[in-house]
């Protein structure tokens, strides 16, 4: 086991897998930016490094910087967490060469898999169902115009290198394709360093289901149930539940089963995520994967009773899991609520300033995972989340209740502040939603619903 691991990021994650090593009795080194030196963080780790200014690209996302904290500090592997250098076979390769041991899949793994045209062919080989589209990234108008003619509008365009939910475009026809192709491959290359971008169909009517699984490297792999991320704005989450909920048992136990096995076949280790999109037939088409641990992981933790970050760390060090496919016993429904620092009826702008009052909610069966505190300091250089909030019930309805009474009692408060709080309540009332008839589209209806509704 590892006798130091160093955790490079920031916020709610540092403070998870912090958490989890000192379980485990492995201390921590927390690496931070100027913007992020509160003392009432850092007391979390056992050893703390300045990395660089506010600009993530100089700090969370400074190879160098990173390298040398662990190296001078002694530590023996490296913690990712997730976004800056969690999918970045780069960084993965650079801890190799300096003896570090990544704690996430081998650096050929996770560019194999980290590039969705490159997991599109290499899924569709293992027998995972794909969307109609291009295999291969498009290289040009001409080719995208051939791909979008075969499969039919409307199309979504991905950026190749793309995560997050940023760079994707939809096109309804013919007459946007050049400017929105042009556009999405100019967002490809200013997001991702590299503007390759490839098609498929776009589902009108569609929910987006994931499947966690793990693996180690003496050849086992579990599955950990699924999960329901359709409650999106721009395709970017906001709320997620688990198990995905109407969805037939045996779809959920096929999606299970079949990422199992296609992570194996190619020869995946880690903590993953694959996922689909399911139509209104209950069709199922494989869509990317995750090679790193989810904002929403204790979605799967509540109702599974799996610690992920441990099994991540313990296959990392070349444990075993500590558990088989029949060891695994998924109850009840659990949800996850990302608590933003964004103002909904601004179609989500991100607010900054001081937290002048943070109290997050409590209760049975309540958990908040949080870096803030009264007189924090919402930065405008990194991600808007404040807090994920994740309850667990016996059954949905009961789980969504307990949420709503969750979000009622929590107040993050401060001048210019505003939260995604008061928009997550009006989704959990929301009729289709609370039915489980919702798609990816639910977001765009309610603000739509809320705006037809001021203008009366």
């Amino acid at each position: 086991m590892f006798s130091k691991v160093l955790i490079a990021n920031r916020g709610e994650i540092a403070l998870r897998v912090a958490r989890t090593c000192r379980e485990l009795g492995i201390r921590t080194v927390g690496v931070y930016s100027t913007a992020d030196r509160d003392p009432r963080v850092l007391r979390h780790f056992d050893e703390t490094v300045h990395i660089g200014p506010a600009q993530s690209r100089r700090s969370y996302q400074n190879t160098p910087a990173i390298i040398e904290a662990a190296l001078k500090t002694d530590a023996e592997a490296i913690h990712p967490g997730y976004g800056f250098l969690s999918e970045d076979a780069d960084f993965a390769e650079v801890c190799d060469e300096a003896g570090l041991v990544f704690i996430g899949p081998r650096p050929a793994q996770m560019s194999a898999l980290g590039d969705k045209a490159s997991a599109r062919r290499i899924m569709s080989d293992a027998g995972l169902p794909l969307l109609p589209g291009s295999v291969e990234p498009s290289p040009d108008l001409a080719h995208a115009s051939s791909t979008a003619e075969r499969i039919g509008y409307p199309v979504i365009i991905k950026a190749s290198a793309g995560g997050g939910g940023k760079g994707m475009a939809v096109v309804r026809g013919p007459e946007e394709l050049e400017k929105t192709f042009s556009q999405a491959k100019n967002v490809a290359g200013s997001l991702f360093g590299d503007d390759r971008v490839y098609l498929e169909r776009y589902l009108e009517r569609a929910r987006h289901v994931e499947v966690q699984v793990l693996c180690d490297t003496h050849g086992n792999g579990v599955h950990l149930g699924t999960r329901d991320c359709s409650v999106q704005r721009r395709h970017q989450k906001l709320l997620e539940e688990g198990p995905a909920p109407a969805l037939p048992a045996a779809t959920a136990k096929k999606m299970a089963n079949s990422s199992v096995l296609a992570a194996l076949k190619v020869g995946y280790v880690g903590v993953c995520t694959f996922e689909f999109l399911v139509d209104d037939q209950q069709n199922h088409y494989f869509m990317e994967i995750n090679t790193r641990i989810q904002v929403e992981h204790p979605v799967t933790e509540m109702i599974s009773g799996v610690d992920l970050v441990r099994e991540q760390i313990l296959v990392a060090a070349g444990h075993p899991l500590t558990l088989t496919q029949q060891d695994i016993r998924l109850t009840g429904v659990a949800v996850e609520c990302r608590v933003n620092g964004e103002d909904p009826d601004r179609d989500f702008v991100p607010t900054a300033g001081v937290l002048e009052r943070f109290d997050p909610p409590g209760g049975p069966f309540t958990r908040v995972d949080t870096h803030a505190f009264t007189g924090y300091v919402l930065s405008p250089h990194y991600d808007s989340m404040v807090a994920k909030v994740i309850v667990w019930a016996p059954d949905r309805e009961q789980a969504l209740n307990r949420m709503d009474r969750a979000l009622y009692e929590f107040t993050v408060d401060g001048p210019g502040v505003k939260t995604t709080v008061p928009f997550l309540r009006r989704v959990l009332a929301d009729e289709e939603f609370r039915k489980a008839a919702h798609s990816t589209g639910l977001v765009d209806r309610i603000q739509a619903k809320k705006i037809e509704e001021e203008g009366k």
